[in-house]
């Protein structure tokens, strides 16, 4: 019987490289996000590809609404063997002295309570099978902290330390769970920036289970642009 793979914020990018990679080895995919519409195209497209997919509309931020799609992904796909999480931001991205609780409080809503209900209802299942793998992606400030990327950055890396904390924990249970940072665009025929590419990537995470922590781009970039813009006062 294939095994399910569950996308948690789905998105023709990302989301999609992830459930073609997937997708193209055996797995039955689960698309959850908020706009219906979008993720029928995304399942037709899937199909084209000869993958059993189906779509599963929420508000990653509405908590029962999560917990119901995943379990319709549950009814319909069976029970979930990799859950990958990778809502894109939304709201107002503050700088670090324009911080607000509001801003903060719709960030950690998304990216930590998000993540937070959706392993909750999958976990479960596979601490009773003995196997299983959550991905939980962030950006780059979730390592490199960024003043014109505060509040998401704050979240950010509390969902990565959460997934070390996770990793640990749950490894000897066989349960392997890692956080996938990207610190680089996502670019179609970008090469390593490529939606295929990237999701290969994931896959090779999931067959090798062999850390805690995927990092797609470069850090050291990052950090470079971070200094120079805090040079000219950016």
């Amino acid at each position: 019987m294939g095994k399910t793979l569950v996308v948690v914020g789905a998105g023709p990018g990302l989301g999609m490289g992830v459930a073609r990679a997937f997708g193209r080895n055996g797995f039955r995919v689960g698309l959850i996000a908020r706009a219906k519409d979008k993720l029928d195209a995304l399942v037709d497209e899937l199909a084209g590809l000869g993958v059993t997919a189906a779509a599963f509309p929420a508000d990653i931020r509405d908590r029962a609404a999560l917990t119901a799609a995943l379990d319709q992904v549950r009814s319909t796909l069976g029970p979930v063997d990799v859950l990958e999480f990778s809502p894109s931001p939304t709201g107002p991205i503050t700088h670090a002295a324009q911080t607000t609780v509001a801003s903060v409080t719709a960030q950690f809503e998304l990216h930590v309570l998000g993540a937070v209900t959706a392993v909750e209802r999958v976990l479960p299942d596979m601490r009773a099978r003995g196997e299983g793998t959550l991905l939980l992606t962030t950006g780059v400030s979730s390592t490199v902290p960024a003043p014109f990327l505060a509040n998401v950055g704050m979240a950010m890396a509390g969902l990565r330390n959460w997934a070390y904390g996770l990793h640990a924990e749950l490894g000897p249970e066989g349960v392997h769970v890692a956080t996938v940072t990207i610190a680089s665009g996502i670019v179609p025929d970008g090469g390593e920036t490529d939606p295929d590419t990237i999701g290969a990537r994931y896959y090779r995470l999931y067959q090798r289970r062999d850390r805690a922590e995927e990092v797609i781009g470069d850090l050291d970039a990052f950090r470079a642009l971070v200094a120079g813009a805090g040079a000219h006062g950016g």
